[in-house]
């Protein structure tokens, strides 16, 4: 989605990939489940802050002559710091909204810096399964160590971070992501069947043990609108659909009643219908009174939350924190990133890509996130950098021959 192209640079460093880790790192959050050692929240806070500000050190220093990619998604993302200025300013959320403010700038300013490398390929999406990978191990580390901590009464024996403060939405969202990911990789030859299985297998296995909703269904919805997309120039991608669609008939017929219990997680169809109590939430945050200045640009950037209880929908967090000016910028986004992957002719990046879109649109019914910097806001960071059309690569100048002096009795034999 280049507004402007440059040359390419010779690669992508390795320091790269290092800053894209630290910027996964960043969104991991500070809140969570309690731990088997107990981890204050300042020191967690003061690693993940600390890797944001490592991750912009690193990728200015990499790229120190500024190289940038004018693209839509991040100008977006920098229009969104004007929403968030303006309401946070008023200190109506405290000195900590003008903070995440700051966080916010910082976090967009390295995207800035890293979309020199953004070109359509997959590097970005290898950087992004190996780091989540890595946080899904710490959970399974903790799971292993203290499975009564990993699968707390608390959280309804969902399983959470043990060594690391994750909650169950969080490790499925994780798990999700990867695993389509990885999937569209197998289908697009990138990567063989047993490095896949190493990711696919565990990654399942702990997105049933979170019981998410939100994840699965994304996962699927995500994964079947990819592979739409790939079905008329992949015989792989219409095999894998084939077989996915075979196996999930046989499953419902097999296994519904199982299915149906691990999907109502013991709650009531009641309790479902109001999605686990968010929607009443979401009634008394749309029925609180509000000034136009709140209105067109929110009460501050906050956690998330409204009466202490989360807020658990991206668009009601943004029209809370940002207001409806933040509400058309990120509406701006999903609109913008899906016409460029729908322009694309048929690849595999273009597939990632809206795998990440879809998935992302899914759960922010349920899951706050798009107004700041969080896992989906990387996510649609990818997604922009798979859509990407590679950029012009400087031609290498053609050397001079130099012209042979002919001398002038030759030239004179020549004449006569």
């Amino acid at each position: 989605m280049p507004l402007g192209a440059e040359p390419r640079p010779a690669g992508t460093p390795r320091i790269v990939g290092i800053v894209w880790g630290l910027l996964i790192l960043n969104t991991l959050g500070s809140a969570g489940a309690v731990t088997i050692i107990p981890l204050p929240r300042s020191l967690i806070q003061l690693v993940t802050m600390g890797a944001l500000a490592a991750a912009f050190a690193l990728a200015l220093a990499v790229n120190l002559r500024l190289h940038i990619r004018a693209t839509a998604f991040v100008f977006l993302l920098t229009l969104l710091l004007v929403p968030s200025v303006i309401s946070s300013a008023h200190l109506e959320s405290g000195f900590g909204a003008l903070f995440r403010c700051a966080r916010l700038a910082l976090f967009v300013g390295t995207l800035w810096l890293l979309s020199r490398w953004w070109d359509g390929g997959l590097t970005f999406v290898r950087h992004h399964i190996r780091m989540y990978f890595a946080v899904l191990g710490s959970v399974a580390a903790g799971a292993v160590i203290s499975p009564g901590a990993a699968l707390p009464e608390l959280y309804g024996g969902r399983l959470v971070g043990a060594l690391w403060p994750l909650t169950p939405p969080q490790i499925g969202q994780y798990a999700a992501v990867i695993i389509g990911l990885t999937v569209l990789l197998v289908l697009g030859r990138r990567t063989d069947r047993a490095g896949a299985a190493v990711v696919i297998v565990p990654s399942l296995v702990l997105l049933v043990l979170t019981h998410t909703r939100t994840a699965t269904l994304g996962l699927f919805i995500g994964l079947a609108l990819a592979l739409g997309s790939l079905v008329l120039t992949s015989g792989a991608a219409r095999r894998f659909f084939a077989w996915a669609v075979l196996c999930a008939a046989v499953a419902t017929v097999g296994f519904g009643s199982a299915l149906q219990a691990w999907f109502l997680r013991g709650q009531s169809q009641e309790y479902l219908s109001s999605l686990t109590g968010r929607a009443k939430v979401w009634d008394a945050l749309l029925a609180a009174p509000r000034s136009t200045s709140e209105q067109l640009f929110g009460v501050g950037l906050g956690d998330k939350s409204f009466g202490g209880l989360p807020i658990d929908n991206s668009w009601l967090a943004v029209y809370h924190e940002q207001g409806l000016v933040g509400i058309a910028i990120v509406a701006a986004i999903i609109i913008v990133l899906g016409g460029v992957a729908l322009l694309r002719p048929p690849s595999l990046p273009r597939a990632c890509a809206i795998f990440l879109i879809s998935y992302c649109a899914i759960a922010s019914y349920t899951e706050a996130g798009l107004g700041d910097a969080s896992p989906y806001l990387l996510h649609l960071a990818l997604a922009a950098s798979l859509l990407a059309a590679p950029a012009a690569v400087a031609p290498l100048p053609t050397p001079e021959v130099p012209r042979r002096r002919i001398p002038r009795w030759a030239r004179d034999r020549e004449v006569t």
